[in-house]
């Protein structure tokens, strides 16, 4: 990418489940010093902050993948542009709907939400979407996570310190909904999840993961990457030793931010 190029490009982080947008401000940052237009993407029922929303999680709950997926592209249709799209975890998910819908001029999913499609089912990730899927009412409701969970679901590879730091600025509820139609998508054509993976004509697509991720362990990315195979269209994977779930958001998330920065450099978008 000329750098000329890259001062007009613009980049949408897009986040997943127990997060808010504000989880992005440092990667916001960084790429807008780069000479990105960089924002943060919302979801249906978040308020303007992770406190915010904390105080009325009601706006949340029964948003599911189909429409938060639409809420996001009326975001990128007032841009004006094909943007770039980084997402993780469930926002990872999305980034690749988006994408596949050719919404978009390329696409990085860090520690993604399993595709339609991705058979593997570790018990790491089962015990991090229990909170969730262990009451069916949660399928309406939006769910937060104790700190305990959030410790093993996105924390566990960072200090004890640093994970409370963590929970206290980021962790919020999320909605149910988009687990149960991730747990249930193999057994549904139609499923909320599904992704146009043999889209030929896409833009890239880099899929990142993290060893230590008990919520969406590396067998989930390579899996996700394999649904890949039909296609032409670029696509790469990126696994990072010694990371959890939280990568984006803890101490070490430069190191993934610049590497994604530099994978786009090598890209003509």
């Amino acid at each position: 990418m000329s750098p000329d190029t890259t001062a007009r490009m613009p980049v949408v982080f897009v986040h997943g489940l127990w997060l808010h947008a504000e989880s992005w401000k440092q990667w916001i940052e960084l790429f807008r010093q780069k000479g990105y237009e960089a924002v943060g993407a919302s979801w249906p029922g978040d308020a303007e902050t992770t406190e915010a929303t904390r105080k009325n999680p009601g706006a949340l709950a029964g948003h599911g993948v189909g429409e938060i997926a639409d809420h996001i592209a009326r975001q990128l249709e007032a841009i004006g542009r094909k943007a770039i799209l980084i997402g993780h975890s469930f926002g990872g998910l999305l980034v690749q709907n988006l994408l596949g819908r050719d919404l978009a001029a390329a696409a990085i999913a860090i520690d993604p939400a399993p595709i339609r499609g991705v058979l593997e089912l570790p018990l790491s990730s089962l015990k991090s979407a229990f909170p969730v899927l262990g009451n069916p009412l949660n399928f309406n409701r939006a769910v937060p996570l104790t700190e305990k969970q959030f410790r093993f679901g996105f924390t566990n590879a960072v200090s004890e310190q640093e994970a409370r730091e963590l929970y206290a600025k980021y962790a919020m509820p999320a909605p149910g909904r988009p687990l149960f139609q991730a747990a249930t998508a193999n057994f549904n054509p139609w499923a909320a999840t599904r992704v146009n993976t043999g889209n030929a004509t896409r833009g890239p697509l880099l899929l990142i993961s993290g060893t230590e991720d008990n919520t969406v362990p590396p067998v989930l990315v390579r899996s996700t990457s394999r649904r890949y195979r039909g296609s032409p269209a670029e696509t790469e994977s990126k696994e990072f030793a010694g990371r959890g779930h939280s990568l984006t958001i803890d101490s070490g998330w430069r190191e993934i931010a610049e590497y994604c920065l530099s994978w786009l450099r090598g890209k003509k978008l």
